[in-house]
């Protein structure tokens, strides 16, 4: 029988420091509340949170054959993400980002980039897919997986009867003849507000998440900040309620989303259960600094549930 997840896509190393409401100019340290070094992506910020909410997780990805790479590597373990699949490019760096938040939760971004955005889609990871119960393709956008093997890779993994989600890195130019080809074999099509926009041209998200289910999506989960989430599932439409928390750093919320919902699938939750549970997921990593914020384990986070309140303002707002 299959089991865990396997996500694929882009892997970087994020520094967050918190709060940077204005840069010093001198050598005189700032006190600051919060720096956190850790493994992020949409793939591997994506394992980071599931492995944390108790699943069996595996990544593909790439790193560089420098320290980031090794703290990637290193941070990925020590939470038990099987690293196997994940190639270290010699002579490349890691992607990396420095991220400066404010208090007021804005970030100014510097970003490195390097080998992450180009994992291997080579045999090991397609028997891996296969292998799985969880797809996670977190590859659009990437300039070596665009145009590349990743649809035939996804129709194999649902072939073996896996449940595949995806998201993605960066809309590039050709994102839309892209996301044409992969979604037919998607189950969860997991993209931002302002990707959604961006790809179907449209700033109505029930006609973005439609277009998306013309393309193939089977189901299409539009995350929209602290205006929730706009569900398409079964061809109905459901607005599902952000929980009410006070966010410091926003930065892994959406990939934690995407973590949440397919750990909760995993314990047999309905999908519309599950996005509350991702929503709640979410809500805890942004109420700490980097990719797990303050996220504890499923248990813990199912409790949380219970104690915030639901946002007021409507997904479709």
């Amino acid at each position: 029988m299959n089991s865990g997840l396997l996500a694929i896509g882009l892997t970087t190393l994020d520094i967050n420091a918190y709060p940077v409401d204005a840069l010093t100019h001198t050598e005189r340290a700032v006190l600051i509340k919060g720096l956190v070094c850790a493994p992020a992506g949409t793939a591997a910020g994506a394992a980071l949170v599931a492995a944390k909410l108790g699943m069996k997780v595996a990544l593909a990805g790439a790193v560089g054959d420098d320290m980031n790479g090794l703290f990637v590597r290193t941070g990925l373990e020590s939470l038990g993400v099987d690293t196997r699949l994940v190639a270290t490019r010699a002579g490349e760096a890691t992607s990396s980002t420095l991220l400066a938040v404010e208090s007021d939760g804005r970030r100014s971004s510097y970003h490195r980039p390097g080998a992450g955005g180009a994992p291997p889609l080579d045999a090991a990871v397609v028997a891996a897919a296969r292998a799985s119960r969880f797809v996670h393709y977190a590859a659009i956008g990437g300039a070596t997986t665009d145009g590349g093997p990743g649809a035939e890779l996804l129709a194999a993994a649902k072939a073996a009867g896996a449940v595949v989600t995806c998201d993605l890195i960066s809309p590039r130019r050709g994102a839309v003849e892209e996301i044409a080809r992969i979604l037919p074999h998607v189950d969860y099509f997991m993209p931002s507000a302002a990707e959604a926009v961006f790809l179907s041209g449209s700033e109505d998200l029930s006609a973005a998440a439609r277009r998306f289910a013309d393309l193939g999506a089977a189901a299409c989960l539009i995350k929209n900040g602290r205006r929730g989430v706009l569900a398409l599932i079964d061809g109905a439409e459901q607005l599902v309620p952000a929980f009410a928390v006070d966010p410091i750093d926003t930065t892994s919320c959406g990939d934690s989303f995407c973590a949440g919902f397919i750990a909760a699938l995993d314990r047999g939750w309905a999908p519309l259960d599950a996005c509350r549970f991702a929503g709640m997921t979410a809500g805890l990593v942004a109420e700490g600094v980097g990719t797990l914020g303050a996220l504890q384990d499923f248990d813990a986070t199912v409790a949380a549930m219970d104690r915030y309140p639901s946002a007021v303002e409507p997904a479709r707002a």
